[in-house]
């Protein structure tokens, strides 16, 4: 049976990270896009990486050009507009596929191990989020509407754990 830790992806720098680089954190995976009505989450995501990094919190983003052609950018337009925009310091990874079947491995596996509405597997749109226990169990799911402020307790509860 695999693991959140027996997946790779590749930084938006072009660095190939295993992800059991993260053993022991909490983990909170989410798919961006820079020109969605949910963008502005990326400021949500930013204050809780600040506030809950040195506790044992990690974000990773995931750019996806899948909903509306809202990540139309290569990964050196993204970072920019991450960095310029946002302001953002977690962790950032290439453009990558969530549905069908170029989906990235670690999504396909997200989505196997937490279902959406109605047992869906597929994600809907932008900024689904996934949190991960720190022994790398896929606990929730999130959709867009779920800010990062919305979900603060549930990451909370698992640092406490």
């Amino acid at each position: 049976m695999s693991t959140i830790y027996d997946f790779s992806a590749t930084t938006i720098d072009g660095k190939t990270v295993k992800l059991d680089a993260y053993k022991g954190k909490v983990l909170l995976i989410v798919n961006v896009a820079s020109k969605c009505g949910f963008t502005p989450q990326y400021k949500g995501l930013e204050a809780a990486y600040r506030d809950l990094h040195d506790k044992g919190v990690e974000i990773l983003g995931f750019p996806c050009d899948q909903f509306g052609h809202q990540e139309p950018g290569d990964e050196k337009e993204i970072q920019q507009f991450c960095s310029l925009t946002y302001d953002v310091s977690f962790p950032m990874f290439a453009k990558i596929k969530v549905n069908g079947d170029d989906a990235h491995p670690l999504y396909k596996f997200l989505k196997s191990e937490e279902k959406g509405i109605l047992g869906s597997e597929a994600i809907k749109w932008n900024f689904t989020k996934f949190l991960v226990a720190k022994n790398g169990d896929v606990l929730k799911r999130y959709g867009s509407i779920d800010t990062p402020a919305s979900i603060a307790k549930d990451i909370e509860k698992l640092l406490a754990a």
